[in-house]
């Protein structure tokens, strides 16, 4: 199965959903990759997409990335250092486990989803929607090979 083709429309729908949901109340930005397969660190590759997605350009430093590796049944969440810089030590590892728990079951939608809400919330308690907020970052999936 290769990476477009992994959540159904619907699926990348409520992705994106959950996405724009998030957002609404801060200026911090979440991203979603998704690629077929990669060779060596899940978290070297994710922060390389995080550059080549632009993330980092972000004016507060607040971006947020989920990428998921499809063949490799990989994933990892990598936040901006205006992000890091606030939350409690762990909470990555947090979102992770809870991801993990609905990947174990086969309900990736779902997991992915509860993943980007969590992140939300932290991003609206850190960094609340201003009123000159702009959306930095697209909210559709990006997709690699």
């Amino acid at each position: 199965m290769n990476a477009r083709k992994f959540f159904t429309e619907n699926g990348q729908l409520a992705i994106k959903n959950a996405i724009v949901q998030a957002e609404k109340g801060t200026s911090g930005e979440i991203r979603v990759h998704i690629e077929d397969a990669f060779t060596g660190d899940v978290l070297d590759q994710a922060s390389y997409i995080f550059k080549k997605l632009k993330m980092h350009e972000t004016e507060q430093r607040n971006g947020v990335l989920f990428y998921l590796a499809i063949r490799n049944r990989k994933f990892a969440i990598i936040g901006d250092a205006g992000i890091n810089s606030k939350v409690p030590k762990g909470f990555w590892d947090l979102i992770k486990e809870t991801m993990t728990e609905h990947f174990r079951n086969n309900r990736f939608t779902e997991g992915l989803v509860e993943g980007i809400k969590l992140a939300g919330e932290k991003l609206v308690e850190y960094f609340p929607y201003l009123q000159n907020d702009t959306n930095e970052l697209s909210d559709e999936i990006s997709f690699g090979k």
